[in-house]
């Protein structure tokens, strides 16, 4: 049965139909389902990469990143890594799938079942007016037991593609790591990492 009130002490049981005060009072406090916290925010340019290595992985089952304006030196792929008990994990072992719709009209796939990233943001150019952006949701990353898997969308200047990855390995990923995964370009962007909370039922 949900619970509402202040934690530990003012406990009040709830028969899962809530008021709007209520709904207001537990956004307020961090506690309704869904509502985010922002656990890290970055900014680089002219980067050769991005690390977050501080994710709340044993708070959070779901985590959202956000990457905004993705603009590399020289034509590039955002692609993504995990780091798996302080170790970056480099080998081709991830996996993942897309479909894209490129601006001509053309639609296609892109996927791997051995690449050493998951992509996050599609090709661009360096062109200042040449950014991507995207929002990949990251599932069960500090759970050992279970593979962490993502779901993605990302749009840019020539390409939309959606699809997801995985890291088919039971493991703790404690930090995520961002680089040019084509070229190895440098680039500029900002990227935001939020924790999704979820409401607990007894």
């Amino acid at each position: 049965m949900p619970y509402i009130g202040t934690q530990p002490n003012d406990v009040k049981k709830n028969t899962g139909v809530y008021t709007p005060s209520e709904i207001l009072q537990l956004t307020k406090n961090g506690s309704w389902s869904g509502s985010l916290e922002l656990i890290a925010e970055q900014t680089v340019s002219d980067a050769a990469n991005l690390s977050m290595t501080t994710i709340k992985e044993n708070v959070y089952d779901v985590h959202l990143l956000e990457v905004i304006a993705y603009n590399p030196v020289s034509a590039d792929r955002l692609g993504m890594q995990f780091f798996e008990s302080g170790t970056r994990e480099t080998a081709s072992v991830y996996k993942y799938g897309y479909q894209y719709l490129y601006y001509t009209g053309a639609f296609g796939e892109n996927k791997s079942t051995g690449d050493n990233h998951i992509k996050i943001c599609p090709d661009e150019g360096s062109a200042s007016t040449d950014t991507s952006s995207a929002y990949c949701y990251i599932y069960n990353a500090g759970n050992s037991s279970k593979y962490t898997s993502t779901t993605q969308q990302m749009v840019g200047t020539d390409f939309m593609r959606f699809g997801g990855g995985m890291l088919p390995q039971a493991s703790t990923v404690d930090g995520i790591y961002l680089f040019g995964d084509s070229n190895g370009s440098n680039f500029s962007l900002t990227a935001k990492l939020y924790g999704v909370k979820q409401i607990w039922v007894t």
